[in-house]
């Protein structure tokens, strides 16, 4: 009876036996007993959710645990760097494209305000305390900038591309000043791209869990995107394509132009026997003009030759003496347009005008009147001592010219030893016509020597055939 009454006692002290649905199996009750810390933390732990079934950071969504929320905000936003912003400096400012058209650049001091996400425009500095004042806002976000050299001869420049698609050259003559602003405006477009587009306070600022079912998606299908990525990556892969397809547009326009002018234009064959381009006779290969002439001494040295026989030889300095440049240039106009010419017009009454067209005649060949293959031969023949085996050199190579260059050289020589007879009257001598054409009438095809020794050699072929002209060319004397 007391054994019974023992039992019932124990079984009324015992607790009754909690159920606990399935899916708490896994908490366990803590009951108030004397245990190790060690069993108290594994009991603990258990209460804990594993961390593959949580997001990352887990907010509460209550309203009371909305402090915690705001306290993430702000340790998101510290990672960004603080705004910059630079007030009241003049800049000068030059707008070369808007909207991806291209537009005339014209530099214009402004007073440069920069905040956080714009940067702002003024034409003067009392225009930033009126509310309504005209100004030209930048913004931004999504726009590059870069130092460039390319754009503009100015130095300290560099351009700020906007998102869509306007381009802004910026320039101070202050190398600091400008690497202060190049800083401050590359700051502010860092943070207006970085920074979340979405409120802090709200709860969309955090991401979705899809293994939570407050942050359940939907549909099925639905993935998770991060919006601010996304946002960031088409600003700049919009001002990309915009500059780009505005580019390649301009370009194919004016490929396509220039394909059909090409297509279009009339062969050199139609034009010459239109009349709308001719021959030139300065610049032109010396057999070609001979053979166009059907000669072989060109035209013209022969009218020139003429023409300075004909009003004397006894001219002061001639050759030597440079005649007016405009009117030799007018002279060779005349010339090239295959147009009547005489010279015994007054207005080619100097003779330093002839003799310098002459001059630029044969400066201006595209090989010289003695070929550049001679050039070498002449000057090792020149270096020969013995008078008589010079001469009968320099007489062989003559004879191995084509037969324009010898003849013209034939009829030059003779005319230059007419006008050393006149010498006392002229004041010319050997030493100074071999001066005046030496580099005229001969040069190298590459100037890989001395230029100075070069010089001196080809001063002195011009000076020995001129003193040996008769027995060379065969002259009479004349």
């Amino acid at each position: 009876m007391a054994s019974t009454r023992i039992s019932n006692l124990q079984n009324a002290v015992k607790p009754p036996s909690l159920i606990l649905p399935p899916s708490q199996e896994a908490v366990h009750m803590r009951m108030k007993s004397p245990q190790s810390s060690a069993d108290r933390l594994s009991q603990s732990k258990s209460m804990v959710l594993q961390e593959s079934d949580l997001p990352k950071n887990p907010i509460s969504r209550h309203r009371r645990n909305q402090s915690q929320h705001n306290v993430l905000a702000a340790e998101g936003l510290s990672a960004f760097e603080p705004c910059v912003e630079l007030k009241g400096e003049h800049l000068n400012v030059a707008k070369i494209s808007q909207s991806g058209k291209k537009q005339r650049k014209n530099w214009t001091a402004m007073w440069s305000v920069l905040t956080s996400g714009q940067l702002r425009f003024y034409k003067e500095k009392q225009e930033t305390l009126k509310p309504g004042s005209k100004t030209d806002v930048v913004q931004l976000c999504g726009a590059v900038i870069e130092w460039t050299t390319e754009k503009s001869s100015r130095k300290n420049v560099f351009q700020v591309i906007t998102n869509t698609g306007s381009e802004y050259l910026l320039q101070t003559d202050s190398h600091s000043t400008a690497n202060k602003w190049y800083d401050g405006i590359r700051k502010a477009i860092d943070n207006s791209t970085k920074l979340p587009l979405r409120r802090s306070n709200s709860t969309e600022y955090l991401p979705r869990h899809s293994s939570l079912p407050a942050y359940a998606s939907a549909s099925p299908n639905t993935k998770p995107r991060n919006t601010v990525h996304r946002r960031s990556i088409n600003m700049f892969s919009s001002s990309k394509l915009k500059h780009s397809a505005s580019d390649s547009a301009d370009k194919n326009g004016v490929k396509n132009r220039l394909k059909k002018f090409i297509n279009r234009r009339p062969s050199m064959k139609t034009l010459k026997e239109k009349g709308l381009i001719k021959d030139r006779v300065f610049g032109c290969h010396l057999l070609t003009l001979c053979e166009r002439e059907g000669t072989t001494v060109p035209k013209f040295v022969q009218i020139c030759l003429d023409a300075v026989e004909k009003q004397g030889l006894e001219a002061d300095g001639i050759y030597r003496v440079s005649g007016n440049l405009a009117t030799i240039q007018k002279l060779r106009f005349i010339v090239d347009q295959e147009e009547a010419l005489d010279l015994d017009h007054s207005q080619w009454e100097d003779i330093h005008v002839i003799t310098g067209a002459l001059k630029l005649f044969f400066r201006e060949l595209p090989e010289p009147l003695f070929p550049f293959r001679f050039f070498t031969p002449f000057v090792e023949t020149v270096k020969i001592k013995e008078s008589k085996l010079k001469i009968q050199a320099v007489k062989k190579l003559i004879q191995e010219l084509p037969k324009p260059n010898r003849d013209t050289m034939k009829l030059l020589f003779g005319h230059l030893h007419r006008v050393l007879e006149f010498s006392k009257e002229n004041l010319m001598s050997t030493q100074g016509i071999g001066i005046v054409f030496g580099p005229t009438l001969m040069w190298p095809e590459l100037d890989t020597g001395n230029m100075a020794v070069n010089l001196v050699y080809q001063n002195q072929i011009v000076e020995f055939i001129l003193i040996e002209s008769q027995e060379i060319f065969n002259l009479d004397g004349k």
